[in-house]
């Protein structure tokens, strides 16, 4: 595999010289492993994705709404509808990555992220230039406005969430074997940290030049400065560069034009792949985490006032969580590079059972710190496993088209997340029917991890 992109007719020698993984910087001429560059491109690159995700795009949501002339339940419908709709298209994402390799796809994703954000500063212009055009016909103004957002939350949130998420994490995952936990735990330490202070420093922004210029100078620095970064750090194999993952001695130049022309033919395909247990148990694992932390993030304000707090109090809980997810992240980084992976699945929804039940009977100071410990702990495993587990079971050579399925299953459970919780709030007055419905699922997966056995290492 090559970073090249291949279709049924031969790139341009442009293109090929554009692509041609010692251009503009040979791996095989550093005086250290290029792996530990590509770390640092992929930990940019996570952090690019910032806008598109949750965190990023919330102190955005009250201004996009008063200028797309949206309700809050609209806007959030149609914020509904994109992540759905990226999680269909990311199947083909991965097998794009596949495909293209690391570089122009990363490239591709940021350059949409950046017009993305262009459209989404002129939703106000748009919005009234629809008034008029629609003046006849206030519902059609309606779902103009609806599906122009609906659109634009696709391609949102597959740049995002989808594309330079998953770019960024099977590059790590191709370049290092015996150390990707450690170096999965070190990336995801720094893009946790970035994640925790995007909101703060976003919100500083708008307030200094405004919201919708804050947009731009997203779309300038994503838009143009990643894709240079992509451009240059970028690499989707060490394969390709006349390399061996680890930093082990390089490859002579025959066993480079072998690999080259094909994939280890050993390596499970996307087909085996979701036939097999280890898919199933891995991707059931890191879904149902999905839909506990985005549904109790969307409602931990109410969840908390069901069990008598105020607003301040049930969100600083936040704080010890994020602390024990970070200590977490670490300790099982280093423990996937030395233990059975099946033990970290089993350690994870043990304490995913347990943050359940905590958050489900909030009420009292135990309940407190079963969900913090419980979420918090499995969120750190969550960090290493999204990672570390599909190149451990099926190996390289597919990898970008076996996450792309994975990260399919995970984004719709966070779409289904907050929908939910939020039913059992309207049927039943609270949020514990549901929390300790969701135990059913997480002991099914505990089963399952204990029987799941590798299908082949990378």
């Amino acid at each position: 595999m090559t970073d090249t992109p291949q279709s049924g007719r031969q790139p341009s020698s442009g293109m090929r010289r554009i692509f041609d993984p010692d251009h503009p910087i040979s791996p095989r001429r550093l005086p250290f492993f290029y792996g530990y560059v590509v770390v640092v491109g992929a930990i940019l690159g996570v952090l690019a994705s910032v806008p598109g995700q949750s965190t990023g795009f919330a102190v955005f949501t009250d201004h996009l709404i008063a200028a797309s002339g949206l309700t809050r339940l609209q806007l959030s419908n149609t914020y509904m509808l994109g992540t759905v709709g990226c999680a269909l298209l990311l199947p083909y994402g991965g097998k794009l990555l596949d495909r293209w390799g690391a570089r122009p796809t990363a490239m591709l994703a940021c350059m949409c992220l950046g017009a993305t954000l262009v459209l989404l500063t002129a939703t106000a212009p748009i919005f009234e230039w629809s008034v008029d055009w629609f003046a006849d016909s206030p519902a059609a103004q309606l779902m103009f406005m609806f599906s122009l957002l609906s659109i634009a939350f696709v391609s949102l949130k597959l740049a995002t969430q989808g594309m330079l998420t998953m770019v960024s994490r099977t590059m790590i995952a191709k370049w290092f074997a015996r150390r990707r936990g450690l170096v999965v735990a070190l990336a995801g330490a720094i893009v946790g940290f970035g994640f925790a202070i995007a909101p703060i420093g976003f919100s500083a922004l708008i307030q200094a030049i405004g919201w919708r210029e804050t947009w731009w100078a997203l779309a300038l620095a994503v838009g143009v400065g990643m894709t240079l970064v992509a451009w240059v750090l970028y690499r989707d194999n060490p394969e390709s560069c006349g390399l061996l993952m680890d930093g082990d001695q390089p490859l002579t130049e025959p066993q480079q034009v072998e690999t080259r022309i094909a994939p280890p033919p050993e390596d499970v395909t996307r087909g085996q792949a979701i036939r097999t247990l280890p898919f199933w148990t891995v991707t059931l694992a890191l879904s149902l985490h999905t839909l506990m932390t985005t549904g109790l993030a969307f409602h931990i304000v109410d969840l908390g006032a069901v069990a008598g707090y105020a607003e301040a109090e049930v969100v600083k809980l936040f704080l010890p969580m994020a602390v024990i997810t970070m200590v977490i992240v670490w300790l099982s980084g280093l423990a996937a590079d030395r233990f059975d992976m099946r033990w970290l699945l089993a350690g994870m929804m043990v304490a995913e059972g347990v943050g359940m039940l905590g958050a489900a009977n909030l009420g009292t100071a135990t309940a407190q710190w079963a969900m913090i410990g419980g979420i918090g702990f499995a969120g750190g495993v969550s960090v290493i496993l999204s990672t570390v587990a599909l190149p451990h079971y099926f190996g390289r050579a597919h990898l970008g088209a076996i996450s792309g399925a994975q990260m399919m299953c995970m984004v719709l459970s966070g779409a289904l997340g907050p929908s939910m919780l939020a039913w059992s709030r309207s049927a039943t007055g609270g949020y514990a029917f549901a929390l300790e419905s969701a135990l059913v699922p997480v002991i099914v997966v505990i089963v399952l991890s204990l029987f799941t056995r590798p299908v082949r290492s990378a």
